[in-house]
């Protein structure tokens, strides 16, 4: 076999240097950013079809920005804090730049202990961050018949660790649809009183999305 010209030696270094500098390929500014929606079925579209629930509507909307971004549909419906913080490792693996932690609503429900609730949304939070993901802490309003013990401790889960770890708090989800008496608009939400419709979605993308943009451009 002939020996490499001296041109085509350098032509070769050239391509192991970019081997090491880019093993997976150099990356481009267009590929799409990643964002984990992960929560339970108020994430998940309960009740909806294909296309009308929060994940497919916050899809729909950056694409429409013209903004190249993949939504993952990490709801699960019924999942607690503790579900989450179990299956977070897995969710992680398809590497999100963002992770939209909406957890906690079940168990208010289920009036679980308020502090074993934080315990779980605080390590599923660490764990997006040793992964090297933003967090958007979406907040969840304890409803306001479980006593004003429980309501006060639940409530302040959200802000006090938005606080602690330095990432933003978007105050509370259903924003928009259910106000801070705890008064619903029943036109935003499915006939169980719980779950929004797609006009009931569609408020709480248009209503998040400011703070989401924030984080995504790192003004946030």
């Amino acid at each position: 076999m002939p020996r490499p010209t001296p041109a085509r030696r350098g032509f070769l270094a050239l391509l192991a240097g970019l081997a090491l500098a880019y093993p997976f390929g150099p990356s481009r500014a267009d590929d799409p950013v990643k964002v984990l929606a992960l929560g339970d079925s108020l994430t998940a579209g309960y009740g909806l079809k294909q296309g009308e629930g929060f994940a497919d509507q916050l899809q729909t909307a950056f694409r429409k920005m013209g903004r190249p971004v993949t939504v993952i549909n990490g709801g699960v419906s019924g999942d607690t804090s503790a579900g989450g913080l179990s299956r977070i490792d897995w969710a992680l693996a398809d590497k999100p730049a963002v992770v939209i932690l909406e957890l906690g609503a079940n168990d208010m429900l289920r009036a679980t202990d308020p502090d074993s609730t934080r315990r779980n949304l605080a390590g599923i939070i660490e764990k997006a961050q040793a992964a090297g993901a933003k967090v958007l802490l979406a907040g969840m309003k304890a409803q306001r018949n479980l006593g004003a013990e429980y309501v006060r401790k639940f409530d302040a889960i959200y802000p006090d660790l938005a606080q602690q770890y330095g990432v933003p708090l978007y105050p509370f989800f259903m924003d928009g649809i259910v106000g801070a008496d705890g008064t619903a608009d029943t036109k935003l939400l499915q006939g169980d009183g719980l779950h929004p419709t797609e006009a009931g979605a569609k408020v709480i993308v248009d209503r998040i999305m400011p703070a989401l943009l924030q984080l995504l451009d790192g003004k946030a």
